[in-house]
């Protein structure tokens, strides 16, 4: 019988009459914890909430020192190592600044998708936070799961940041990552919600179906309608894919049957995850894509997420993911993806200790480096890894990255 530490709040359904009935992730609870590791954690994670802005370089950047910290935790970071963490993660950061003004129960729509009143965004849901008792996964449930337009079917925004962010909010409960969560989620929020909240977008038919989303991304790679494009990668591709090619993205998009066992379906977005990160890159290339990062670590998102959200909601959260994906894979310029390059990585008796070693120890300390090896172990310790396929690709990960690319 399956144990973990916490009970779901009344507002959401059973996990068995979930779509997708994978086992809960182990919930952390941070506030009364007793190790020495977890106290630093949670006051960390405080003095972050307090004193930096969730975005910054001209609110383009995103705050990932809790994603940083609270993954080198999980993997054995003790409270000096996630102290020195914290402390050079924070010499690129940003204080908060106000806002052009507040934010209220009225009006708190009308400000939408501006960046510059994350501030009174933040302020907000914590006036909330108060309104509903202290309750954050209330106030989660209210502006994230209510109403006609919920802000959940934006939360792929920005590579996913407001999903990413969520998940580290129910995965260590958080009331500061949550709030922070719905700050994002509301300062990013953009007119991509229309293809969830609109029927119109996912019921229009395809061209063809299948349940394989590794069938898709080959058919994409030859698809004739994105050729000529755009002739480099990046970020800025994507609005264009939407504005000029939104027809044939919503073909692949919808082809995606998940029929039978949704639980098989689902374990395949994670494969699928994990090979754009590990089987597009080439070999003796310097730098991984800083883009099928998020690709990944989204695909976490809605893992911890998927057994502890509105059953209503589940799907939409795949698909979103799913969307996300094909996007990001086209504004890449569609490469092949080559899985031998996991499968026939030589392991000589490296297991997910000696990663952890790499994460926490090795001079690589980019906030993504540690943050992709406990994603990749998190994917095994769920689907099981008896062949190894997780662990292959961390081990690459660790011994090859030395930066991200992906961009001009």
């Amino acid at each position: 019988m399956l144990q973990f530490s916490f009970s779901l709040p009344r507002i959401y359904p059973l996990w068995e009459r979930s779509q997708f009935k994978i086992p809960p992730p182990k919930i952390y609870e941070l506030e009364n914890a007793p190790e020495k590791p977890t106290r630093a954690l949670k006051y960390l994670i405080k003095l972050n909430h307090a004193n930096h802005a969730i975005l910054f370089h001209e609110r383009k950047s995103h705050n990932h020192i809790p994603h940083l910290l609270s993954s080198a935790w999980v993997q054995g970071a003790d409270a000096d190592e996630l102290h020195r963490l914290y402390e050079t993660e924070c010499l690129v950061m940003e204080p908060w600044v106000d806002s052009p003004g507040e934010v209220s129960l009225d009006d708190w729509r009308d400000f939408l998708g501006r960046r510059e009143y994350q501030r009174a965004f933040v302020n907000y849901f914590e006036d909330e936070l108060v309104r509903h008792g202290y309750d954050w996964k209330e106030v989660v449930n209210e502006y994230l799961f209510s109403g006609e337009q919920p802000l959940f079917n934006s939360l792929i925004t920005d590579l996913g940041h407001p999903l990413i962010h969520l998940s580290y909010a129910f995965e260590f409960s958080s009331r500061e990552l949550a709030m922070e969560a719905l700050g994002l989620a509301a300062t990013t929020y953009s007119p991509i919600h229309k293809y969830l909240s609109d029927p119109i977008y996912t019921q229009t038919e395809s061209s063809y179906h299948t349940p394989s989303l590794f069938d898709i991304l080959s058919r994409v790679r030859t698809d004739i309608r994105f050729r000529g494009l755009f002739g480099t990668p990046g970020n800025e591709n994507i609005e264009k894919i939407f504005a000029t090619r939104e027809d044939a993205l919503i073909d692949h998009w919808n082809a995606w049957k998940i029929e039978g066992d949704a639980v098989t379906r689902f374990r395949e977005t994670q494969e699928v995850a994990t090979a754009l990160l590990l089987g597009t890159h080439a070999d003796g290339s310097e730098e991984y894509d800083f883009f099928f990062l998020h690709v990944l670590s989204t695909s976490h998102a809605v893992r911890i997420l998927l057994p502890l959200i509105p059953a209503k909601f589940q799907l939409a959260l795949v698909r979103q993911w799913w969307l996300l994906t094909l996007s990001v894979y086209i504004a890449q310029l569609r490469p092949e993806i080559h899985i031998d390059r996991i499968r026939d990585v030589e392991l000589k008796d490296r297991d997910w200790k000696w990663v952890a070693g790499m994460a926490l120890k090795g001079e690589k300390k980019d906030a993504h480096y540690v943050k992709v090896l406990r994603v990749l172990r998190e994917a095994a310790g769920t689907w099981g890894d008896e062949e190894g396929y997780y662990l292959r690709a961390a081990v690459r990960f660790a011994e090859e990255f030395i930066g991200w690319g992906g961009f001009v």
